[in-house]
């Protein structure tokens, strides 16, 4: 695990984009795993930007998303497929058909979680995957627990994400209280990690260079990836 200090966020947003577009213009066929909230939206802008300037081709990248609120549909302005939506995939080249999120209303949870492990499976795994980390020290929707947990399943959110996550609603009340998201062991099998973190993440990322891996700080993790950067930000 690396951890780069940068100046501000556009340095961070400009560093996390330019790896990911490394990787797809080594790779153009590449899978990336991609994040939601607030931390990546700069590296999602600057992606934009190079794609629309011909600088990187999404043609024929296949994308898997890290959670879904559970009980949200596509179409709600509050779910992660029109964050994602709204904030990357509407504004690049990358197919329809190529993009993978948890199907935050389907049927049969259980049924959803699998599949979703066998279609990252059936695209022989994620090549670079972009985390955001929460302030205690959650990836994806893996909250602080006592063990970790593996693949992708149905969570139950704490307190903490409930309130960190309010703001994007009109109250905590209506925040979701439950996620599909990716499970610790399926991040951990993508070749490369990258995770970006503004300076409100300074306490996080200072017990990620102090702390030895617990569940207790899901993050902690990564001191275990072979090729994992975190890019943080001292300043907005």
């Amino acid at each position: 695990m690396n951890i780069i200090t940068v100046k501000n966020y556009d340095t961070l947003s400009k560093m996390a984009a330019n790896m990911i577009a490394a990787q797809v213009n080594k790779k153009p066929n590449s899978v990336l795993g991609f994040a939601t909230g607030s931390s990546p939206l700069g590296t999602y802008k600057n992606l934009i930007e190079m794609c629309q300037k011909g600088l990187v081709d999404f043609s024929q990248v296949t994308t898997f998303n890290l959670d879904e609120y559970y009980g949200l549909s596509r179409e709600n302005s509050q779910s992660y497929y029109y964050f994602m939506m709204e904030n990357l995939f509407g504004h690049i080249n990358l197919p329809k058909e190529n993009i993978h999120i948890p199907n935050g209303k389907a049927a049969d949870i259980e049924e959803e979680c699998k599949n979703y492990e066998e279609q990252i499976k059936d695209a022989n795994g994620v090549d670079l995957q972009l985390l955001g980390v929460g302030h205690n020290g959650h990836v994806g929707f893996n909250e602080p627990d006592d063990v970790f947990h593996n693949y992708t399943r149905l969570v139950k959110l704490t307190e903490s994400t409930i309130e960190a996550n309010k703001r994007f609603f009109e109250s905590a009340d209506d925040v979701p209280k439950t996620a599909l998201s990716m499970g610790i062991k399926t991040i951990m099998m993508a070749r490369e990690i990258v995770l970006v973190a503004g300076p409100d993440k300074a306490d996080i990322i200072n017990k990620l260079r102090e702390e030895s891996c617990t569940p207790e700080i899901p993050a902690s993790i990564l001191h275990y990836h072979q090729n994992c950067t975190i890019i943080f930000a001292e300043n907005n």
